[in-house]
């Protein structure tokens, strides 16, 4: 049986669609929800050649109705891929999108709809939509409706906004208000078996990045409404992800995952947004030198708490989250296989034995990014608005690569 419900309890979209297989969901929605006539899917490669899924999803809505493909993006959302899909989308005159795959396929999504509602032909018109000194005045929102069916849990889905890569440059730029995400997100947690572990796992670090950043949080926008959810989605995502490292298979785990990465974006976009630190910031930076979204979190989410709690930052919140991890019975057990004493290790410890029990990278050089590679990542990474509300803000670049260093091997 279908449940469908509102994501979050302050928003009326996007919608959750979970219980009955995806392709089912999707037509379901296509025709009664949105009233859609010629939808245009964006698939993940590795799905498209290693699984039936396009053409589950094609018998399902109806060859009159799909009438456009997208097989694959690359990872961290290029412009000049998103401009070719905004082209095709013009060409078939799609009223809906589908999203099938990773966050890097919801990002551009988000994109694409906002540059079809603006005209956007080109990299130059593109540039003027994302955040900058460059940013067009009167930006429209978007038109068309986006439906999400994730393969993985970083949780793009469930914002407003989105991240997408200047291929020249290879910055990655922020895209904001009026931006819109998914109208409808549907979760199937058979299909993400067909995930690989390595981006189902990190992807799950991402969302305990979301939670972990909200909780320690020093601005005002904090409160005890994000509190409660951030604990709640960590309660739900670190269990279920230690679980899925020892049972693929075991759906259950995956969905109790899927449905807390939706409550850790819940904690941090609830009410007035919370500022998040330099893991995103200094993370949205390291992708375009080739580095999975999840996994930047596995490298840098302990450093940055370490770097924080150095300096004094936030280190009362910091404990109160250590103490809420090491009650945990799964956590405890995994401290104890590593050695660590979780009553006298600090937060970066603890997250530091988790990530590594999921067996996910914890440096730099683990991801191929070198020491001569620090500099510039440096540099970009003061332009990302997180890496400035940082509980220790980031304004000089030799803040930057003190934490970098703490990772480099």
């Amino acid at each position: 049986m279908e449940t469908v419900r509102a994501a979050f309890a302050d928003r009326a979209r996007p919608l959750l669609s979970y219980g009955i297989p995806f392709p089912a969901a999707v037509a379901h929605h296509v025709r009664e929800t949105f009233h859609a006539a010629r939808v245009y899917v964006i698939c993940s490669g590795s799905l498209a050649r290693s699984t039936d899924v396009l053409d589950r999803l094609r018998q399902a809505l109806g060859q009159n109705t799909l009438v456009g493909v997208r097989v694959g993006m690359q990872s961290h959302t290029l412009w000049s891929e998103v401009l070719e899909i905004v082209h095709d989308v013009r060409r078939v005159d799609a009223d809906l999108l589908v999203t099938v795959g990773g966050g890097s396929l919801t990002d551009g999504a988000k994109v694409i709809a906002l540059a079809l509602a603006n005209s956007v032909s080109t990299t130059s018109d593109l540039s003027t939509l994302s955040e900058g000194p460059d940013q067009r005045a009167d930006i429209h929102a978007p038109r068309i409706p986006i439906v999400s069916v994730p393969t993985s849990l970083s949780a793009g889905e469930y914002s407003n906004f989105a991240g997408a890569t200047d291929d020249a440059s290879r910055r990655k730029h922020s895209f904001q208000s009026p931006l819109k995400g998914p109208e409808l997100v549907v979760l199937d947690p058979q299909l993400t078996v067909t995930t690989p572990e390595r981006i189902w796992l990190s992807s799950g670090v991402r969302a305990v990045d979301h939670c972990v950043e909200t909780y320690v949080a020093v601005s005002s926008s904090t409160n005890e409404k994000t509190d409660a959810l951030a604990l709640h989605a960590l309660g739900l995502l670190v269990p279920s992800l230690l679980r899925c490292k020892h049972d693929p298979q075991d759906l259950e785990a995956r969905l109790m995952a899927q449905l807390g990465s939706v409550d850790a974006m819940a904690a941090c976009t609830s009410g007035k947004a919370v500022q998040l630190g330099a893991s995103h910031g200094i993370g949205h930076q390291l992708g375009p030198l080739g580095v999975a979204h999840g996994e930047t979190s596995c490298i840098l989410l302990p450093a940055v708490c370490k770097y924080n709690a150095t300096h004094n930052a936030n280190n009362e919140r910091q404990d109160r989250l250590r103490r809420f991890l090491v009650d945990d019975p799964t956590v405890a057990e995994s401290l104890k296989n590593h050695g660590v004493d979780g009553q006298r290790a600090d937060l970066a410890d603890v997250l530091d034995v988790v990530i590594r029990e999921l067996g996910m990278p914890r440096s730099l050089k683990a991801v191929g990014v070198g020491p001569d590679q620090l500099d510039a990542l440096a540099a970009n990474s003061l332009h990302d608005r997180w890496c400035q509300t940082n509980p220790v803000p980031l304004k000089e670049k030799e803040q930057v690569l003190d934490i970098l260093n703490l990772v480099v091997a």
